[in-house]
């Protein structure tokens, strides 16, 4: 084998490695930001983003914006007479 086989092998482990890199980024960003901004529910958009991502692409846009919608806080009860 030369040298352009052992660079080519190198490149190649080099983009698997970034490929993985960049998944786990995409995966780890809905739960970040929703982390980061306190939302309630920042546990379940974390899941969100990591089954979306894994389970197809599609919906994964839907968990990152979930986890920049703030839920509506729960409504103050006042005390009565």
């Amino acid at each position: 084998m030369g040298f352009i086989d052992y660079f080519a092998i190198f490149i190649l482990v080099v983009l698997i490695v970034c490929a993985i890199a960049v998944f786990v980024a995409l995966g780890m960003a809905p739960g970040h930001f929703a982390k980061r901004r306190n939302h309630p529910w920042a546990e379940a958009v974390e899941v969100a983003g990591w089954v979306t991502l894994i389970c197809g692409f599609v919906l994964w846009p839907l968990a990152l914006i979930w986890a920049f919608v703030d839920a509506p806080a729960p409504a103050q009860r006042t005390p009565g007479p």
